[in-house]
């Protein structure tokens, strides 16, 4: 009789949970290379060095860079990378706020509406 037949519910439960850890383990490295090879406050030998951690120390490394890593580098950078993307998309602020005030003039939005798209579009 085939082995594949002989398998227990247990045994598929546990072949669940090894292949769902693996799966957070990739994701978590494909999180951390990217966030690292992303960092324009990282010189390339820091890049270096938490990817040679990575390799040799998988799991620890990952929480040292997550620990040591600051809080605020990337979302600085995640707002530029947005601007640049609204510019690149031909985004302008003057013009969404010029179809603002065209709605607010035709009675279309109130008052209020307009100074939220305002805010919006200056952001």
């Amino acid at each position: 009789m085939n082995s594949i037949f002989l398998t227990s519910f247990w045994d598929v439960v546990v072949w669940i949970v090894i292949v769902w850890f693996w799966a957070m383990v990739i994701w978590m490295f494909i999180t951390v290379f990217a966030d690292i090879f992303r960092r324009r406050d990282l010189s390339g030998i820091a890049k270096a060095f938490w990817i040679f951690l990575i390799f040799i120390l998988p799991l620890i490394g990952i929480l040292i860079y997550f620990i040591a890593r600051p809080a605020d580098a990337t979302a600085e950078q995640d707002a530029e990378i947005m601007a640049a993307q609204r510019r690149a998309m031909g985004y302008s602020a003057t013009a969404e706020i010029e179809k603002g005030q065209q709605l607010l003039a035709a009675g279309t939005i109130t008052q209020a509406e307009f100074d939220s798209i305002k805010a919006r579009a200056l952001q």
